[in-house]
């Protein structure tokens, strides 16, 4: 057989046996192991599958991750998010449809200090679901809103996916950062800007919540103050150029401790469930990282993304259609796997033909961060629904994917923009020093 033959019957067999109920990254350690066996010798694989583990493990800059997920657990088990849906409610309550507006802007505040999705849509989901319900919002809306609001954390840097995309491509991870800030700003708007519309058209589903005087709004914001100073600290630190990614986050979770600390809202016991999720997560994510390396080595002796890129090629397609393919095949994945493994599958053999093309890889890695948002809410596996679904028990699965499908049509309408006018992403990383 081919090299190339081998190659997609690798990837064919990874999927096989993610569906089989094995986990992605032993299937990929495994796949990639056994082909690059084949195709080179025994004892190249041996090579491979012993240092690769060693170099992800003694790399400093994958010390970015746990750090930002220990960020993210100390934000959720310290309790910081109610400040935020409070704030958030306090100056959009009263509109129409504005508790679920007020959900989207809590989770966007969190978003700026978090990097992990399924903690923003159960630490702000646990705060607004219940008072939704109280004003008799519509149980799809009411958890569409969480489960969709809750994929801006993958946007709004800090981003564990643009931490990734970062280091496999060997792209600038502050950049990348940086260019989440526009589009996360305005997809939070434009979700935002179609739930009032909804309710504005069918009061019903969304009805105003009450008025606050101004006292309890500047209450509301200085009970916040603690939460924006941590994001200007690690975001300002960041675009300045005081702080490394690693050393941000570092930062950022020292100064969530002392916060939670200052508002007695963290025990010993949440302290110890922080680590413990903290390791749990970076136990899980590297697997899959030393997994995907070991895949990507197979990969590239399988010839299957420099051939793909030169079959493209020769095809003569516009740039447009060809990123236009990889978004569907993007969306189809992410009803089959989750986003961590289609991210590292996907990167390698996706990334040499986008370049090819003379697409910004700083623009492609906000293009995959948003079509990655997508799979997060869509069926079956939809990490963020499940989630929600866990919080909310009374509403059936149908209902909350029923509700996602709005917000996944505003962001399909954002990607279209985003390739049309690509500026949107690179004006910030073009003017910074």
């Amino acid at each position: 057989m081919s090299p190339i033959t081998i190659g997609v019957i690798g990837i064919g067999v990874v999927l096989l046996l993610m569906a089989c109920g094995l986990p992605i990254g032993f299937a990929m350690v495994l796949v990639g192991f056994v082909g690059f066996a084949y195709m080179v010798n025994v004892t190249a694989a041996l090579h491979i599958v012993g240092t690769v583990p060693y170099a992800i493990i003694t790399n400093y800059d994958w010390l970015v991750l746990p750090l930002f997920f220990f960020l993210a657990s100390i934000l959720f088990f310290g309790g910081l998010g109610g400040s935020m849906f409070k704030v958030a409610y306090n100056y959009l309550g009263r509109l129409p449809g504005g508790l679920a507006m007020a959900t989207i802007g809590a989770i966007s505040i969190f978003s700026a200090i978090s990097g992990s999705s399924i903690a923003a849509a159960i630490t702000i989901g646990t705060i607004a679901l219940p008072e939704m319900k109280k004003y008799k919002y519509d149980d799809s809306l009411a958890t569409a809103c969480v489960a969709a609001g809750g994929t801006l954390d993958i946007l709004i840097p800090p981003s564990s996916i643009f931490i990734i995309y970062g280091i496999l491509t060997e792209t600038s991870i502050v950049k990348l950062f940086i260019a989440g800030i526009i589009p996360g700003v305005i997809l939070s708007l434009l979700f935002m800007a179609m739930i009032y519309i909804r309710a504005r058209l069918n009061p019903t589903i969304a009805p105003p919540g009450l008025g606050t005087s101004m006292r309890e709004k500047l209450v509301a914001t200085a009970e916040c103050v603690d939460v924006v100073v941590l994001i200007g600290l690690v975001l300002g630190g960041l675009i300045i150029g005081w702080f490394t990614p690693t050393e941000a986050a570092a930062i950022g979770a020292f100064g969530s401790i002392v916060a939670s600390l200052i508002r007695r809202r963290l025990s010993w016991h949440g302290f110890k469930n922080a680590i413990r999720d903290t390791v749990q997560n970076t136990g899980m994510v590297f697997m899959v990282l030393m997994g995907a390396l070991i895949t990507n080595a197979f990969l590239a002796v399988s010839r299957i993304p420099m051939e793909l890129a030169s079959l493209v090629g020769g095809f003569g397609f516009p740039p447009t259609i060809v990123m236009g393919l990889i978004i569907v095949v993007y969306l189809i994945l992410g009803c089959f796997i989750d986003t961590m493994s289609m991210v590292l599958l996907t990167i390698p053999i996706f990334f040499p033909l986008v370049k090819g093309l003379g697409y910004d890889p700083i623009w492609f890695g906000v293009i995959v961060v948003l079509v990655v948002e997508m799979a997060m809410v869509t069926p079956p596996v939809g990490m963020n629904v499940w989630v929600v679904s866990g919080i909310a028990k009374d509403v059936p699965m149908e209902y909350i994917f029923k509700g996602i499908v709005p917000f996944v049509v505003v962001e399909i309408v954002f990607v279209i923009l985003l390739i049309a006018f690509p500026e949107i992403v690179l004006f910030l990383p073009r003017i910074m020093k």
